[in-house]
């Protein structure tokens, strides 16, 4: 009597355990960025938080790892066959930025710098909104001039009409909301 039920908890639970093993690892994937940061997850320069663990990727053999940009602010892990790309954000250091030296005429203020442009009008934009664990990214066409912080409208479809969007650095937006 107790054979035959194990053998049906091993049968029920066989495609179960298969099913799980067709999708890849969320855990496999924050040990592997780790270890291609030199960082634990939370710290600085290591992942702002776990690859989303309701992920369901196609299992991959050989996932490769690199950074998004030179500005090291996200690793990109991408599977060959099946074909699937995330980008896992990473904790950057805070970057002090130096005020330029205002010269103080007697009796006059000083004049307000003018704000460096980023982007500019025609330049090919990355458009990122995200959040921990997560992110997204479309290419687009700034339509404007924009410095950092500044808002700009960007066309990421000729059919559609263009988005709003925030210049962070040169070629690279966010959307209102997700910075």
């Amino acid at each position: 009597m107790i054979r035959p039920a194990l053998l049906l908890a091993a049968l029920l639970a066989g495609p179960a355990a298969a099913q799980d093993a067709r999708f890849q690892s969320t855990a496999l994937l924050d040990t592997a960025v780790s270890q291609f940061t030199g960082h634990a997850q939370g710290e600085e320069g290591g992942a702002v938080a776990p690859v989303d663990r309701r992920l369901k990727l196609a299992a991959c053999a050989l996932p490769q790892l690199e950074w998004r940009t030179s500005a090291q602010d996200a690793v990109v892990v991408r599977c060959m066959a099946p074909v699937w790309r995330i980008f896992v954000p990473v904790k950057a250091a805070p970057r002090a930025i130096a005020a330029p030296a205002a010269v103080a005429m007697p009796g006059r203020a000083a004049p307000a710098p003018k704000p460096e442009i980023v982007v500019k009008r025609g330049d090919p934009v990355m458009v990122e909104a995200g959040s921990n664990g997560f992110s997204i990214t479309r290419d687009g066409i700034a339509m404007g001039d924009a410095a950092a912080g500044a808002r700009l409208m960007v066309r990421v479809d000729p059919a559609k009409p263009p988005i709003q969007a925030i210049a962070m650095e040169a070629g690279r937006v966010t959307l209102p909301g997700w910075q």
